[in-house]
């Protein structure tokens, strides 16, 4: 009898052991196949500690390294534009590729390069001709730029492409050795006390030119090309741009530059040589030098720092140093030179200018050559 009892008792222990062997074994099976369904089943903490980590993200446009160069096209004038980047490399530390010419030359180099771009800004001697490259698609806007609010109000366009960070005037300069009575007005220059001692720079040549002979088109209608033909008339000669212009003038092969910019005149004082300049009381052109980022700018915050510097008080200042008026209405001009308020001015509209400037240019020169 005890022996029967103590195999029933054996019995259920085998039986129990089996039965426990038996749940293992399937659910060691079930792990191995159904894995995923379990995974899926997990606490969130499991999920969490099993997850694979995500791959890096991909280099974005602002990880990448910042640019340290810069590419300006400037219309000079030469020792100004090599201050301002030699002060700027120096500020900044980024290294500017430059490439200095005339308006024209700026404007072909800029036609050549159409189908790659190259420059992130460009600097030009003409309003009108920034105004073109607006409309051309050519430039694009910088909202944000620094000291915008302190620029003269019709120097910097109302969606902030252009900024007129430096101008000049156009006035008759003369040699004081040769003239004793200077002329009181343009159209002196076509009367026979002048002929042939009178230059006039090339339009096409000199941005700033244009800008004089638009602006007195704008204001006189058709009947102004009565001047310059008159003026053609008194050998009047055209010659080259600005420079080529005054040079003969400075050294007595000439008496008078009409319609060169008045920077090239006070410099040539402070050096001591004879030269003179006035402004017509019928009006002249106050020509703003327009700065602008391309539309394809590969540097652009660059671009964007060079433009800030451009309207800072120390590129302003060495503005004024150079006998250019400063942009900034709060920044005086150089005290040996006519200040903006002091200039009596055409009556012309930028847009006008710009639309008429290549017929212009044509015309006048179908007559000078």
């Amino acid at each position: 009898m005890k022996a029967s009892k103590k195999m029933g008792r054996v019995s259920k222990s085998v039986l129990m052991t089996m039965t426990m062997s038996l749940a293992l074994l399937v659910t060691a099976c079930g792990s191995s196949t159904t894995g995923s369904t379990a995974s899926s089943n997990a606490p969130k903490e499991t999920q969490t500690t099993t997850q694979t980590a995500p791959a890096p993200a991909p280099t974005t446009e602002a990880a990448k390294p910042k640019s340290d160069k810069l590419t300006v096209y400037v219309a000079g004038p030469g020792k100004m534009a090599a201050k301002i980047k030699e002060d700027f490399e120096a500020k900044t530390g980024v290294k500017v590729e430059q490439f200095d010419g005339t308006t024209g030359k700026i404007l072909a180099r800029l036609e050549a390069e159409k189908s790659n771009p190259v420059a992130d800004v460009v600097i030009l001697a003409s309003w009108p001709s920034g105004i073109a490259l607006k409309e051309q698609g050519l430039t694009q806007s910088y909202e944000g730029a620094q000291n915008v609010d302190k620029l003269y109000d019709t120097w910097v366009d109302k969606e902030k492409h252009l900024f007129g960070y430096s101008a000049s005037a156009l006035g008759i300069t003369y040699n004081t050795k040769l003239v004793s009575k200077p002329p009181v007005e343009w159209a002196d220059l076509a009367k026979p006390e002048w002929k042939g001692v009178v230059n006039i720079p090339d339009p096409s040549l000199s941005g700033s030119a244009l800008d004089f002979i638009s602006g007195y088109l704008n204001e006189h209608g058709d009947g102004g090309w009565t001047l310059f033909k008159s003026l053609k008339a008194n050998n009047v000669a055209m010659a080259g741009a600005n420079k080529e212009a005054l040079d003969p003038v400075i050294t007595g092969a000439k008496s008078v530059v009409m319609a060169g910019v008045d920077y090239m005149a006070y410099e040539a004082m402070a050096k001591g040589e004879h030269i003179n300049i006035m402004y017509p009381e019928s009006g002249t052109v106050i020509n703003p030098r327009p700065a602008m980022i391309m539309k394809n700018a590969k540097n652009l915050e660059n671009a964007k720092l060079f433009m800030d510097y451009l309207l800072s008080d120390e590129a302003q200042k060495v503005v004024a140093d150079n006998y250019l008026l400063p942009g900034r209405a709060d920044i005086p001009a150089h005290e040996s030179r006519s200040q903006v308020k002091d200039i009596k001015l055409l009556k012309y509209d930028w847009n006008w200018m710009t639309e008429k400037g290549p017929a212009i240019t044509s015309e006048f020169l179908g007559i000078y050559k």
